[in-house]
């Protein structure tokens, strides 16, 4: 019996492809729990069309993800902070800091997305990473510099 799989399957395969398994699996099992569907030509031709609309979606995501991109590594965020003689700084920069300051600039980020391990806690220019949508990653220059007593 030929099935689609319209869930991952451990051991059997992944969301839209046609496997082969036993009748018995396939209609006790598979098709019940919603895991698969019958493979028959109204089927077949519904997942062809699910996945040509699936691709065009990732291709507009992909094309607006490289737009913000651009916009986003144009900018430079500036902080000044008070910090000691080591260059330490008595505070920190954050992730909301960080989309606070883009926000400012007219760039729009989840402050979730700004990839940084650690808060920033000395003097210099640092390079942080956003995750942007459909895996395209940007990276944005922050520089923090000693705020004049």
């Amino acid at each position: 019996m030929d099935i689609i799989l319209t869930e991952n399957v451990k051991g059997l395969g992944t969301i839209g492809e046609v496997v082969k398994v036993k009748p018995g699996y396939g209609r006790n099992y598979l098709v019940p729990q919603s895991l698969a569907v019958e493979a028959n030509d109204r089927n077949l031709n519904e997942m062809e069309h699910h996945k040509r609309q699936l691709t065009h979606k990732a291709e507009k995501l992909s094309k607006e993800a490289a737009d913000v991109k651009a916009r986003v590594e144009a900018v430079i965020c500036s902080f000044e902070l008070k910090a000691s003689e080591e260059g330490k700084l008595f505070g920190s920069v954050t992730t909301m800091e960080i989309a606070d300051s883009l926000a400012s600039q007219g760039v729009e980020i989840d402050r979730r997305k700004i990839l940084l391990d650690q808060p920033i806690k000395e003097l210099g220019e640092h390079e942080i990473d956003i995750k942007l949508n459909a895996g395209v990653n940007a990276t944005i220059k922050v520089n923090v510099v000693r705020a004049e007593a």
